[in-house]
């Protein structure tokens, strides 16, 4: 075990810690840290009934549990633990902080402490299939990869076996990132939209929250970002070590970009043709970008061959445009995790020649439908509506130039399974169905995954 994670983890024998938070996530650390003598404190504002298990297995982890919604207040820790999700600027938070706690997080300890090269991707659209296809592709190249962060599986709990030599791959949030005051050694920005507005103060907060990924890096470091995309552009000027930029529409004279049904890496002009874009097996000029982007990221870490290997292999990420079923000759795909206007745009609504049956609509991140409405008259036949921004969402599309000669159909329903009992009667034979929400799933589920592990649960019981 490397000395820095040993000395941490000695240290906090006698330490009061709290975790904010009790999940799934949480629970390693709890053990982690209570193995090492630490008195543990798990935090949350919900019951223990209404936690269910997990509060449980948090006392069976070693915890004492703050409950409640004064589960904040008169926290007695020495250290606190943060949940991604949770407001940095939080009122108990600052005071915790001016009272001298030390406050952190799971992802900025794993990066004080990991031994091994980090890469780090963040944006706001594309970041989850780009993390996984870096991990691919190293994988296939021999390499110990460690994958985790905003992708689901917390790494700190693995601190103790992480060697120098491994790689970690990581997928960051804006909510870990606006914290973090260290840089991974490969950071990459897949795009920058207005997103998670209803958390951040502003827009200005969620872009600076991203530029954290390059803010720290040193001189031999490597920074990925999107030529195409204006806000992941402009963080070249603070970019410290090797610039590396990938674009689907002009060549780059350092890095990947897409030409004639061709992905071609330029190493300060010196072009490699790296494969057809015709390889990649999972669909959409996105997922053309997301293989672009993982390339910068690899390049010289491993060979060519490997980067084709997973192109023609590489199934895609569960919940992104996921085939679920055929029935009747229509075909229903699973894209739960577009939870902004722009991730159903370029992703869903890029993908099909024809008009397709559209399932949309969820929780409100106070964001702007105005272009996506454009996009549904363009490429909807039938529109059904439901959540909390169903309003917006029926607003932007009536507004669109395109409404009065689109023909489109708006639908409004309750509840996701009136949303597919509804498109199993609309379609016909050779009709696409999408659940394509543009919208996050808090008003009805408690994550993207739980969504759309229901929709597709209900369109496989479909007779």
């Amino acid at each position: 075990m490397d000395n820095r994670i040993y000395d941490f983890l000695t240290s906090l024998k006698g330490k009061k810690v709290a975790l904010i938070g009790i999940g799934r996530s949480n629970l390693p650390l709890i053990k982690l840290f209570a193995s090492y003598g630490a008195l543990v404190t798990a935090c949350d504002r919900r019951s223990f009934d209404e936690l269910g298990e997990y509060a449980q297995l948090a006392v069976d982890s070693g915890a004492t549990l703050a409950l409640g919604d004064d589960y904040l207040s008169n926290l007695d820790a020495d250290i606190v633990l943060r949940t991604p999700g949770m407001k940095f600027y939080l009122d108990e938070l600052v005071d915790m902080r001016n009272r001298g706690v030390v406050v952190t997080s799971e992802m900025e300890l794993f990066f004080d402490l990991c031994p091994c090269k980090i890469i780090a991707v963040t944006g706001s659209d594309g970041k989850t299939t780009t993390t996984t296809i870096i991990s691919e592709i190293l994988k296939k190249s021999g390499r110990n990869v460690h994958l985790g962060g905003n992708i689901g599986k917390p790494l700190l709990p693995e601190i103790e076996s992480i060697n120098s030599d491994d790689i970690a791959v990581v997928e960051l949030s804006s909510f870990q990132l606006i914290s973090m005051r260290k840089s991974p050694d490969v950071a990459i920005v897949t795009n920058i939209e207005p997103n998670h507005l209803d958390i951040h103060k502003d827009m200005q907060e969620y872009v600076d929250s991203k530029k954290n990924v390059i803010l720290h890096q040193n001189a031999f470091s490597k920074a990925v970002l999107n030529a195409d995309n204006k806000l992941s552009d402009s963080f070249l000027d603070d970019v410290r070590g090797e610039l590396r930029k990938f674009s689907r529409t002009n060549a780059v004279y350092n890095g990947c970009y897409y030409k004639n049904g061709e992905i071609i890496y330029s190493d300060f002009g010196a072009e490699t043709k790296v494969m057809d874009a015709s390889d990649i097996r999972i669909p959409g000029m996105h997922n053309v970008e997301n293989f672009m982007t993982a390339i910068c990221a690899v390049w010289g870490l491993v060979e060519v061959s490997d980067i084709v290997d997973v192109a023609k292999s590489f199934c895609g990420v569960a919940h992104r445009a996921e085939f679920v079923r055929e029935l009747d000759g229509v075909k229903y795909y699973n894209d739960s995790i577009a939870s902004s206007p722009t991730r159903t745009s370029s992703g869903t609504l890029s993908l099909y020649d024809e008009k397709i049956l559209l399932i949309c609509g969820g929780y409100d991140k106070n964001l702007d439908y105005t272009d996506l409405g454009d996009k549904i008259c363009k490429k909807v036949k039938h529109l059904i509506l439901l959540g909390a921004t169903a309003d917006k969402i029926e607003t932007a599309v009536k507004n669109s130039n395109e409404f009065d000669s689109c023909g489109i159909n708006i639908v409004r329903v309750n509840s996701m399974d009136e949303a597919v009992n509804k498109s199993r009667e609309l379609a016909v034979l050779g009709d696409i169905v999408s659940m394509s929400p543009a919208s996050a799933s808090f008003d009805m589920y408690k994550d993207f995954e739980q969504r759309g592990n229901h929709f597709k649960q209900l369109v496989n019981e479909l007779k």
